[in-house]
């Protein structure tokens, strides 16, 4: 690999996502392996994560310029006009012979030189239409169709925001779902305070800004280079979390002194959140199934030097020493993520109606489980991180239907997240509404007195 060619680096990573591999770890692998500089790092994320997303889209261009349709072309040169396409399409600031003559070469380089013809060919009669004040990519006029071309979605997913939002505001969500997400952080209490953090990036001339309603969180703004090489990331001063995610926390509002078990911990954002709020003051028991996601919770918790964390491995539907422990639990389910498909390039593509299903049972399952771990009188949050019914009011509705001892509980008056709540009880964050990630999050209480559950046992 030629690693000073950001576009061929994008291509190499594009290859090894359409044979399986997830985006974010393929692109991180060749990032590793490379010599770019920042901004051409910046620019091979852009191309990378912007050809994913956009792939229907591009699809339909390839399919109504080209002689071949998109899935008949040789994947790797598919690939290749993806990557041309999306430079012309959605890249004001690349010029459009740039564009065109390195995608040529790139069919040269990557032995297509017997099509570099065709790519040369189809690009600019993509330019010549565009110069004429008209779109290359003709809509179909289904609006389901129309929307999942245009925007670049299944359509099962636009069906889904059209059912729940209507046509005006699953436009604004596909819109948002395809910028470039921001980089939100939660200062540590502990150690700093938000002042203080705001003071040392304005420092090294890096732009942040408050986020309303949350006392911990910071949103980088503009470009700033590898996280781990910003000012207070070494001394445990701040992590990154999404606002969202810190909303999650807020409304568990653990206390100090407290025992509590984040039942689906990793990679520990929000178990890490649970303790800088009680002061580290009491026990957090951390438990996932996956030992290797642990271990970041684990080093993530040593940078912030926090010591209130208990490791638990395992399925969490299955600690019978937990049973009547907590007084707060967090469950944090495994979800669709259909409220981060902005992070997740190619997240729109893996999930599909029949995983939502099977995820909608293990929730169902697990939610069970993790009551039966809080003391009676204590509290759960469930929360996701996904936009489907099924997965969030229907799985609450579900638990209370067969959970005659427990209900919702509003947040304090005072909490940070009052304002979120709805009338139903739970807060469900819309992506293009409040901006930032889109998650469902509700405070259930079990309603059995300590004294009825001791009746119980005599």
């Amino acid at each position: 690999m030629n690693s000073q060619n950001p576009r061929q680096l994008a291509f190499l990573t594009l290859r090894d996502i359409h044979k399986g591999a997830y985006a974010d770890v393929a692109l991180d692998r060749f990032l590793r392996a490379s010599n770019l500089n920042d901004i051409n790092r910046k620019f091979a994320t852009e191309l990378v994560y912007g050809s994913v997303r956009r792939q229907r889209t591009l699809d339909a261009i390839i399919d109504q310029l080209g002689k071949k349709k998109a899935h008949q072309q040789p994947t790797d040169l598919r690939t290749i006009l993806h990557l041309g396409l999306y430079q012309l399409r959605y890249l004001t600031n690349i010029p459009v012979s740039a564009a065109i003559n390195t995608t040529v070469e790139l069919a040269k380089e990557n032995k297509f030189a017997g099509l570099s013809g065709v790519v040369n060919a189809l690009l600019r009669q993509y330019d010549r239409i565009s110069t004429t004040n008209q779109d290359p990519l003709i809509l179909p006029e289904n609006l389901v169709e129309r929307l999942g071309t245009l925007y670049s979605f299944p359509n099962w997913i636009i069906q889904l925001w059209l059912e729940q939002w209507g046509e005006a505001e699953t436009e604004q969500l596909c819109e948002w779902m395809n910028q470039t997400p921001a980089i939100d952080l939660r200062i540590n209490p502990l150690k700093t305070t938000l002042e203080e953090v705001e003071n040392i990036f304005k420092s090294a001339d890096i732009l942040v800004r408050k986020i309303p309603h949350l006392p911990q969180a910071l949103r980088l703004i503009g470009s700033t280079g590898a996280i781990q090489n910003l000012p207070g990331f070494k001394e445990g001063w701040w992590t990154v979390q999404d606002s969202s995610a810190q909303m999650v926390t807020h409304l568990l509002d653990p206390q100090p002194g407290e025992t509590i078990i984040d039942a689906c911990a990793a990679p520990g954002g929000k178990t890490t959140h649970i303790v800088e709020l009680m002061q580290d003051d009491g026990k957090v028991w951390a438990c996932d199934r996956t030992p290797s996601r642990l271990k970041k919770l684990q080093e993530n918790a040593q940078r912030l030097d926090l010591k209130s964390i208990e490791i638990c491995t395992g399925d969490s539907r299955n600690f019978p020493q937990f049973t009547n422990v907590a007084d707060r639990v967090l469950l944090d389910v495994p979800c669709s993520g259909l409220g981060t498909l902005h992070r997740h390039a190619d997240a729109r593509w893996r999930q599909t109606p029949e995983n939502v299903k099977e995820l909608s049972i293990l929730q169902r399952e697990l939610l069970d489980s993790a009551s039966k771990y809080v003391k009676p009188g204590g509290s759960l949050v469930y929360s996701t991180c996904t936009l489907h019914p099924l997965e969030n009011e229907q799985a609450i509705e579900d638990f209370l239907t067969t959970h005659a001892n427990w209900q919702i509980e509003l947040p304090a008056a005072n909490s940070p997240i009052y304002s979120f709540v709805t009338p139903s009880g739970w807060i469900k964050v819309l992506p293009h509404r409040e901006q930032m990630d889109g998650f469902f999050m509700v405070r259930l209480r079990s309603t059995t007195s300590c004294l009825a559950a001791n009746s119980l046992l005599i």
